[in-house]
């Protein structure tokens, strides 16, 4: 009888703590997807507007790049205080703050006329959004315990590839159906369309968010009560590693630059894509956007199941490995078919579907070598290196354009680049990486 009601006791509380966590995750997680598919959008729209930008400031491929890495520069100077920011007052309203100021930047690049002034604007606008991606998953820490984090981080990563399947048809439609309305420029509106409604979501974010779980109004005093035990059970389990003993740490040093691979690799694709459907002969904009969604799509899709796989082999080292090879083959497969546009889109699929389940992938490997303590500094120095890489691609991809005449010996070099990030995960990778998880 002790024992039935036992079992009785453990399965109320099993369901109390189920409809708890769907309570919290239908009043937080919607509004986060949608501010990272925003986030996310932010940082491909000006891949659309590349021609008309260029155009209109007769601006060369390398200029364009260096534009585009003014956004990265500008995001790396200012992630580390803007996260101390976050912590003094709040992810609510920092979160908010991020928002309505990137919105505003955004749309602010309608009243670019000059070079120059690009340069300035693309640096303002990642120095608004700096932060927001780790100011996002430390608010999510706060209110899921750790056995669910794995799956709501999960879908901030679908974020990104969604904002790709919705934002390419998009910014393709607006540009081939709405040069003149009001007045405005088809690539103005691109932004505004960009940047306003994210001041709308920075607004619901002050309202809609609560910085702590005691402060919810929507939650009863039990539901409260169960959550803050949840979360407070995580935090007793964690153990202290300090942030210099992470920098010491050759597994550390050598995600870094792996992930600084990844992300030349990454900003390649996010910068370029529509010029090389363009190149390719497709000059309808609604036809590019279809085009540029179709490997967004099939990434997505496939970043579920590689994450499957991922967890059933727990090998996380060879599937990282696996998927930057597939990265590589969609780029070389970019450069050989540049001029033939079916070909070409299928390699693009290829290279969608590598790079969005490699950076997953890639995030499982760094709590192998950072904890507790030092684990948010780490990561987000390793994050932080590896934005580099969004400085060096889109430079490197222009300026080799502007040389050649031509943007495929710019994916041959990326390519190169990808090899190597896999030659160090195989053979270069410590003990500690090479690891099961079990």
């Amino acid at each position: 009888m002790l024992i039935n009601k036992a079992l009785d006791g453990g399965a109320e509380m099993r369901d109390a703590e189920s409809a708890l966590m769907l309570k919290v995750k239908l009043r937080v997680i919607p509004l986060v997807i949608i501010c990272y598919l925003f986030a996310w959008f932010d940082r491909i729209n000006i891949s659309f507007a590349k021609f008309h930008l260029q155009k209109e400031l007769a601006l060369s491929d390398t200029a364009y790049g260096l534009g585009a890495a003014l956004f990265v520069v500008g995001y790396v100077a200012c992630e580390v205080p803007s996260n101390l920011f976050l912590y003094r007052v709040g992810p609510r309203k920092w979160i908010a703050r991020i928002m309505i100021s990137w919105g505003i930047a955004t749309a602010s690049m309608v009243f670019v006329r000059s070079e120059t002034q690009f340069y300035v604007a693309r640096f303002i606008i990642g120095a608004m959004e700096a932060g927001f991606a780790p100011g996002v998953l430390y608010y999510l820490s706060t209110w899921f315990p750790a056995k669910q984090r794995g799956r709501v981080s999960g879908l901030l990563f679908l974020a990104l590839a969604f904002s790709g399947v919705l934002g390419a048809p998009l910014s393709g439609f607006i540009l081939g159906h709405f040069d003149g309305v009001a007045g405005v420029l088809a690539w103005h509106w691109i932004f505004l369309i960009g940047g306003l409604p994210c001041v709308l979501l920075g607004i619901i974010v002050l309202f809609r968010f609560d910085d702590r779980v005691e402060d919810a109004k929507w939650l009863s005093d039990s539901e409260k009560r169960l959550l803050r035990s949840k979360l407070d059970a995580d935090a007793r389990k964690v153990v202290s590693h300090s942030f210099l003993g992470a920098l010491k740490s050759p597994a550390f040093l050598i995600l870094a630059v792996a992930y600084f691979l990844v992300q030349i690799a990454s900003y390649g694709m996010n910068f370029w894509m529509p010029q090389l459907l363009r190149s390719s002969g497709v000059r309808d904009a609604t036809t590019i956007g279809l085009y540029t969604a179709l490997p967004y799509l099939v990434g997505g899709i496939a970043m579920m199941v590689m994450g499957k796989l991922g967890d059933r082999s727990g090998n996380r080292r060879l599937v990282f490995a696996g998927c930057m090879s597939l990265t590589a083959i969609g780029f070389l497969g970019a450069g050989i078919f540049a001029h033939e546009t079916l070909p070409l889109v299928l390699s693009l699929t290829i290279l969608g579907v590598g790079m969005l389940t490699t950076i997953p992938a890639f995030w499982t490997m760094p709590p192998k070598v950072v904890t507790g303590v030092g684990a948010a500094g780490g990561i987000a120095l390793i994050n932080s290196i590896g934005q580099m890489g969004g400085i060096v691609s889109p430079i490197m991809v222009g300026r080799i354009s502007d040389l050649t005449g031509s943007t495929t010996p710019a994916l041959y070099a990326i390519v190169a680049l990808c090899m190597l990030c896999v030659a160090i995960a195989l053979w270069v990778f410590p003990q500690e990486l090479r690891s099961r998880d079990v």
